[in-house]
């Protein structure tokens, strides 16, 4: 039975990293109490809240992770710039942000001018889709510190303050809504190159998936990208608010298990999962070479749902009905309880 920590990433080692990274973050807030830009609580937040008077401002970083060793071995980079945007913008939406600008920092042993010009020309190509503007970065050539390329981003956003979607409103019985994914997005990758590692060797990018793509084509899909699509459901800055969305969950870095309970547990709810977007069958053939259970996929891919959203079980097929006009695919895949646990039935 292969696992994540068996890939070299120890998800339960990550999370209390990541709360020690967090509670040193939010000692500094007092810095600045009684300031512009004064630091806003939000337990299990996917962003930052920075007050700025009549509105906030939204801050938040991510990266593609071990994606871009995909894209070394294929000599293939322009795909990555979607992957970047979706994990720092499709964050910063679950408030309702808007994000308006992005700056990406390069970490490399050492730089080659076709790998950043497909780079920069994807992430070019997806900014403009988003609306978003990129306003600087940097490109660090780091030598024999690095044995291979790190590219991450900050994304910068706005928001009213009537418009934070909290989830405070959320009740037993709302409906919980997935977005389909495109395929793997930018988390964990580490445990799906494991397995194909192992089954077939160093050249496992070439390795046939089907008569049509390479299981290298296939695990570089690049991410949807939720962010705009949304804000035109849920309104921009300057647009009136007009939408019943309770919450939003981007399923990043420990999957549904890990993601969920970070808007749920603010009220001690849970959930029952019981009608699942049918994972994508590369997902299901991962699993099967590498004996993966579905409680441990669950928690380290996305499993074809990329995002979630909470609203009244009344108004889900018409959310659903914008999302398709905004070329989402949703459908509900289960309700919000009391139980305090998150409670799957899974597909098969």
């Amino acid at each position: 039975m292969t696992t994540y920590k068996e890939s070299g990433v120890d998800v339960d080692l990550g999370d209390r990293c990541s709360k020690i990274a967090y509670q040193a973050a939010k000692n500094t807030f007092s810095g600045r109490t009684g300031m512009i830009g004064q630091a806003v609580t939000d337990e299990g937040g996917f962003a930052g809240l920075l007050d700025m008077g009549d509105f906030y401002l939204v801050q938040n970083d991510d990266g593609v992770g071990t994606k871009i060793e995909v894209a070394e071995k294929m000599k293939q980079f322009d795909t990555l710039g979607y992957d970047l945007i979706a994990m720092v913008a499709d964050d910063a939406i679950c408030l309702g942000a808007e994000t308006i600008s992005i700056t990406n920092t390069l970490d490399s042993p050492g730089l080659d001018e076709p790998m950043i010009k497909g780079l920069m020309e994807g992430l070019e190509k997806a900014a403009l889709e988003q609306k978003i503007v990129i306003p600087g970065g940097e490109l660090a050539e780091l030598g024999g510190a690095l044995n291979g390329n790190v590219w991450n981003a900050t994304a910068v956003g706005i928001l009213k303050k009537d418009r934070v979607i909290t989830g405070s409103d959320i009740q037993v019985g709302d409906a919980i809504l997935g977005f389909k994914s495109k395929g793997v997005r930018s988390n964990g990758l580490s445990l799906a190159r494991h397995i194909l590692h192992k089954n077939f060797g160093d050249n496992w990018v070439d390795e046939p998936y089907n008569d049509q793509e390479t299981w290298g084509q296939v695990v570089l899909t690049p991410s949807k990208i939720y962010s705009r699509a949304l804000l035109n459901i849920i309104g921009t800055f300057d647009e009136p608010k007009a939408h019943f969305i309770k919450g939003l969950v981007h399923n990043t870095g420990g999957g549904i298990k890990g993601n969920l309970p970070r808007l749920l547990k603010k009220q001690d709810f849970g959930a029952t999962l019981d009608h699942l977007i049918q994972p994508h069958p590369f997902m299901l053939k991962l699993m099967e070479l590498g004996s993966v259970s579905f409680e441990e996929a669950y928690k380290t891919w996305n499993m074809g749902v990329g995002m979630m959203a909470v609203c009244h079980q009344d108004k889900a097929d018409e959310l659903i009905a914008q999302l398709r006009e905004n070329n989402i695919d949703a459908q509900i895949i289960g309700d919000v309880t009391d139980t305090g646990n998150i409670e799957f039935v899974y597909p098969h």
